[in-house]
């Protein structure tokens, strides 16, 4: 299996080459609740919740989590 290098958050991790942001979210968080809010961002883009699964990593992406603020 070949791997690529991605940073989430600032760490570095090694994952499967065609990896998806969604299959990352998904191997970072097991005991994440199916849409539990979390935001993302690929490069510094926001990436929507409904693109994660198509959104392909590619080698040296740099990925931002968060939880989104709520409230008002």
């Amino acid at each position: 299996m070949n791997t690529i290098s991605i940073t989430v958050n600032g760490v570095e991790h090694r994952i499967a080459e065609s990896s998806t942001l969604q299959d990352l979210l998904d191997a970072l968080r097991p005991e994440a609740e199916p849409g539990a809010p979390i935001a993302s961002a690929v490069n510094g883009a926001h990436v929507a919740r409904q693109a994660r699964a198509a959104l392909v990593l590619k080698d040296r992406d740099a990925v931002t989590t968060f939880e989104p603020i709520t409230g008002g």
